[in-house]
């Protein structure tokens, strides 16, 4: 059985390595797993990855979001499966094909997972990306959409809020995996900042995901060790309710 820690990952939203190793150092031991997106590892290359496994057994998911021609998603894949990571992201995008290249370029060595539409985005911004109306009046059609277009390709799961995860698991079962960033726990104010699909933690446990991204409820806080555990017991609080519901 999972520890509620190993729900949590840590978003390292940070400018450099060093920063970086300060917060690996202090919450190795608290979250489960890592997130390492474009800003780190840009400047930083694969040395954060070497790092993360040095200071502790916390899972590595590297967030870069490949979205290309299938040939050159397929041949960066390939670059990423030799980091030894557990998880990295490509955009569902406009294709299947990209995401099948992505697939076979992890060559079973990391697990795929494809971003179906960002936390940030809304209604409105897919209306004038030029989608249908159906899709910008209801995100979760299109965020549907795509999950099955990842599935179909064989992602192991997907990225999605937590607004759409219960949906995912009834369409595509509890085995393809949800993450789902746009946490903010009710402690934090719930404060969106440029998240526009929000969730508290227990509301993405209680409707089904497998992990959490949670990047500035943890990191802004005055005791980024704290907000880990205190995330980690409302966490253990919803799997308690799920694991023994109230007799009716």
């Amino acid at each position: 059985m999972r520890a509620a820690k190993d729900y949590i990952v840590f978003s390292l939203d940070v400018p450099s390595l060093k920063e970086a190793e300060q917060y690996v150092a202090l919450l190795s031991e608290y979250v489960g797993m890592f997130k390492v997106g474009l800003e780190l590892f840009i400047s930083s290359g694969p040395e954060i990855i070497k790092i993360i496994k040095k200071l502790g057994t916390a899972k590595i998911f590297l967030d870069l979001k490949l979205h290309d021609i299938p040939v050159t998603v397929s041949r960066a894949m390939a670059s990423i499966a030799d980091l030894g990571v557990d998880f990295a992201t490509v955009h569902c995008g406009e294709n299947k094909e990209m995401l099948e290249a992505a697939v076979a370029g992890s060559r079973g060595k990391v697990s795929v997972v494809g971003v179906t539409v960002l936390t940030s985005v809304s209604g409105e911004d897919i209306d004038a990306a030029g989608f249908c109306p159906e899709f910008s009046s209801n995100i979760s059609l299109l965020v549907m959409k795509r999950a099955q277009m990842a599935m179909e390709a064989g992602c192991i799961g997907v990225v999605c809020s937590g607004l759409e995860v219960k949906m995912i698991k009834e369409n595509f079962g509890e085995g393809f995996v949800a993450l789902t960033p746009g946490i903010r726990p009710f402690w934090e104010g719930m404060n969106k900042d440029d998240q526009q699909r929000i969730t508290t933690p227990a509301q993405a446990i209680e409707n089904g995901s497998d992990y959490l991204i949670i990047g500035r409820p943890i990191r802004d806080a005055k005791n980024p060790k704290e907000a880990a555990i205190h995330i980690a017991e409302d966490i253990e609080e919803a799997l308690h309710s799920l694991s023994n519901p109230k007799a009716e």
